[in-house]
C-alpha cells in the first residue's frame, strides 16, 4: 500500500491505455474506444459463452465433414467438495434455457469472421445453427457421487461440443452452492438456513443463480430479491450495521426495526458486542415489544 502523499508510479502504456478508455451512452449500450459492448443491464444472447476452442474444434469438424455424426458426451466430476461423502445436483434449468436459445446472431458471426480462422462455409452453418441432440440428466437436487454420469448429450458432434462450455460452468457453479448448502442445512438439524450469498458472489449472476441453488440445497428463503422475483423464492432478512449505528444506540435501533417488522424481525446482535449488548438487547426487545405485540 503506498503511503499517504506517495505518490502511485503507472507504466506509461497503462496510463494511455486508461485515457483513451471512453465510457459513452450509445443507444442502450456503452463505447470503449470505440468498439460497441454490451453493458450487465443490457438483454443478453449468452450463445457466444463458450471457450473458444470450442468453435475451432467444431470447425475442423465442419471442415473435415464430421458434423454429422453422433456422438454420447457424459458429464461427471471427479471429487466431492471439502472433503464430504456426497455433491448435490443442480444447473439443469440453465442448461436447457441455453440449449433452448442457442443460435448465433449476424453480429456474432461478424465477430467470429474478424477472427481470421474460420472458413466461411463454417459460419454460414453457425448462422443457420439449432441444437438438434438429446439431453439426459438428473433431476435437480439429486444425490450424486464421483464418477458417474449426471449429464449425458446425445447429439451430433458439433452440437455437443458448442454446448460444453455452458453445461459445465452451470453444474460446476450451482452444485457447489447446493452442496455447501446441503452441508449447512445437515448441521442447521432443521432450523431454517437463509440465503444472503450476494455480497460475496464473484458477480451480479453468481448471486442470483447462486441463491437459486441454494434453495435447491435446502435454503428456505434468500435475501436476494432478483432471485426471489425470478424463481418465486421467499426473501428474508435482517437489517445491517448502518442501521443499528444510525441511531443513538443498539436497543433503540432493535426497538424501532421490530415495531416496524413484528411478524418478521431478525436482529443483527454483532455491531458492538455480541454477548454484552447485542444478545442481551435482542432477548430485550423480544420481551418488551414482540411478546406485548403478540398479546395485543
Amino acid at each position: 500500500m503506498p503511503r499517504r502523499g506517495s505518490r502511485v508510479r503507472i507504466p506509461s502504456r497503462a496510463f494511455l491505455l486508461y485515457l483513451n478508455i471512453f465510457l459513452a451512452a450509445v443507444d442502450g449500450r456503452a463505447e470503449i474506444k470505440g468498439v460497441m459492448v454490451m453493458r450487465q443491464q443490457d438483454a443478453r444472447n449468452l450463445s457466444m459463452v463458450m471457450d473458444f476452442y470450442e468453435l475451432t474444434m467444431s470447425n475442423g469438424y465442419f471442415v473435415g465433414q464430421d458434423l454429422d455424426t453422433r456422438v454420447v458426451f457424459d458429464v461427471f466430476y471427479r471429487a466431492n467438495p471439502d472433503g464430504g461423502g456426497y455433491s448435490i445436483f443442480a444447473g439443469l434449468e440453465q442448461i436447457v434455457d441455453y440449449i433452448r436459445n442457442l443460435q448465433f446472431t449476424a453480429e456474432d458471426i461478424s465477430y467470429l469472421r474478424e477472427q481470421g480462422i474460420f472458413a466461411e462455409d463454417f459460419l454460414d452453418y453457425l448462422a443457420r445453427f439449432t441444437f438438434r441432440g438429446d439431453v439426459y440428466a438428473l433431476p435437480e437436487g439429486t444425490v450424486m457421487y464421483p464418477g458417474e454420469p449426471i449429464v449425458t448429450v446425445v447429439a451430433p458432434l458439433i452440437d455437443a461440443q458448442l454446448i460444453e462450455t455452458a453445461v459445465l460452468l452451470e453444474v460446476n457453479h450451482q452444485s457447489l452452492i447446493a452442496t455447501k448448502t446441503r452441508r449447512i442445512c445437515n448441521a442447521a438439524a432443521g432450523r431454517a438456513v437463509s440465503d444472503f450469498g450476494a455480497r460475496r458472489a464473484h458477480n451480479m449472476d453468481a448471486a442470483v443463480y447462486g441463491a437459486r441453488a441454494a434453495v435447491i440445497g435446502g435454503a428456505t428463503s434468500t435475501a436476494t430479491v432478483l432471485a426471489g422475483q425470478m424463481f418465486d423464492i421467499p426473501v428474508s432478512g435482517t437489517m445491517a450495521h448502518s442501521w443499528v449505528m444510525f441511531y443513538k444506540d443498539e436497543f433503540t435501533a432493535f426497538e424501532k426495526y421490530a415495531r416496524l417488522y413484528p411478524d418478521a424481525t431478525v436482529l443483527l446482535v454483532d455491531t458492538y458486542d455480541v454477548l454484552h449488548s447485542g444478545v442481551p438487547n435482542a432477548i430485550r426487545v423480544a420481551k418488551e415489544v414482540l411478546e406485548l405485540w403478540e398479546n395485543d
